[in-house]
């Protein structure tokens, strides 16, 4: 087993040996148990919970480089009649606190049939799809720092 001492934020600039192919829930993380592409055991044991962004990597203790990939998740591709309905989709999808990937265009979020029938209701178009999942993090995102209103003094 190989401990990761560090992560590498995208555009590290450094060449990965192997791969961590990891779904959105699986990359925050502090501590946990995870296998490479080819089977090797990562044990990664952070002071704090991080998010292990992809293309991101960990850097472990024999100073090799493992890269994290963004594994597709099967998720509902929300889309509206116009950039207003897509505001209001948004919200009633945040007021059931529900993790979303926000885009201009569109809301991805996990595949739900409460939630697609909900959203369905109020005329949104839902479509299946397979793809990586990169939902926003909520307020209280522990990367937030010193600038976070209850960091605040």
């Amino acid at each position: 087993m190989h401990r990761a001492t560090d992560y590498l934020p995208p555009g590290h600039g450094k060449s990965a040996t192997d791969q961590i192919s990891l779904v959105a829930d699986e990359r925050r993380l502090r501590r946990k148990l995870l296998r490479t592409s080819a089977g090797d055991a990562v044990l990664v044991d952070f002071a704090q919970t991080l998010t292990l962004e992809h293309n991101g990597a960990l850097l472990l203790e024999n100073a090799t480089i493992v890269e994290i990939v963004a594994a597709p998740e099967l998720l509902h591709q929300v889309t509206a009649r116009d950039p207003a309905h897509l505001v209001q989709l948004a919200w009633h999808i945040g007021n059931r606190h529900t993790a979303a990937q926000l885009e201009q265009s569109r809301i991805l979020i996990k595949r739900d049939h409460v939630l697609k029938a909900m959203l369905e209701g109020l005329g949104a178009e839902i479509t299946g799809i397979n793809e990586p999942f990169f939902p926003v993090h909520g307020a209280y995102h522990a990367h937030a720092g010193a600038r976070h209103a209850l960091h605040a003094q």
